[in-house]
């Protein structure tokens, strides 16, 4: 869901000045406040935004009601620049030369926030499985930042049942992110852990996405955005 034919390099983009987020969700309902965080971002200077949504999570976002605007309508916020799907990845015959889209999110991106993340997403990341261009692109993060020549963070945010949330499984997976994968002068992923509240099937317990004004200041303190220069101003 691009708006040109071609195949998306990040090299036309590395001398932009600007701050790259590559913004995503995998299936969840939380998948609802994708338009809240976008256009919280969106609001800044200098920032261009990119948003991965998986098969899934497209289906919050078909203009159900006010809150789930059309996918599409995200495109007329100032700053998002693409929408990029999981058909997209192979859409045409992939020829010697041709860019590869997750490795070119990769390098584009200078964070990756996953927004939410459902528990079927994070099961796969920890196994290091990537059937589709969310994961792909997760798959494929330097983790070192030798290849890239810069260290990089990947957020998630953790959206599923109380459950879902409290199964042993998930407190393992959950242990590699971030005992793993996010301590130390080596972390590079940082979870921003569910809230307690009232969920969408009607339980009342752990398991909900963090607010997403809070998942919003994260990635601002971050990047160093200042919060008194937005497109407001």
């Amino acid at each position: 869901m691009t708006t040109s034919t071609e195949r998306f390099s990040a090299a036309a983009y590395a001398d932009d000045g600007k701050h790259h987020i590559l913004l995503a969700a995998s299936g969840s309902v939380a998948t609802i406040k994708i338009p809240q965080i976008a256009a919280a971002l969106s609001r800044h200077h200098r920032v261009s935004i990119r948003i991965v949504l998986t098969g899934s999570a497209e289906e919050f976002l078909q203009g159900q009601s006010a809150e789930q605007p059309r996918l599409k309508s995200l495109l007329d916020l100032p700053n998002v620049d693409g929408i990029h799907q999981d058909d997209e990845e192979w859409s045409k015959p992939w020829v010697r030369g041709d860019k590869i889209l997750h490795i070119e999110l990769r390098r584009w991106a200078h964070v990756l926030l996953v927004a939410p993340l459902s528990a079927n997403s994070l099961a796969k990341m920890v196994n290091g499985i990537s059937d589709g261009l969310l994961l792909s692109v997760i798959r494929a993060w330097d983790t070192t930042g030798l290849v890239d020549m810069r260290k990089k963070r990947i957020f998630v945010a953790p959206a599923m049942n109380t459950a879902m949330w409290r199964h042993p499984i998930t407190r393992k997976q959950i242990n590699v992110l971030e005992r793993e994968w996010g301590t130390g002068e080596e972390g590079w992923i940082t979870v921003l852990r569910p809230m307690e509240k009232e969920l969408a099937c009607g339980d009342i317990g752990d398991g909900a996405m963090m607010d997403w004004k809070q998942i919003v200041d994260y990635v601002e303190v971050h990047l160093g955005l200042d919060l008194q220069t937005t497109a407001d101003t």
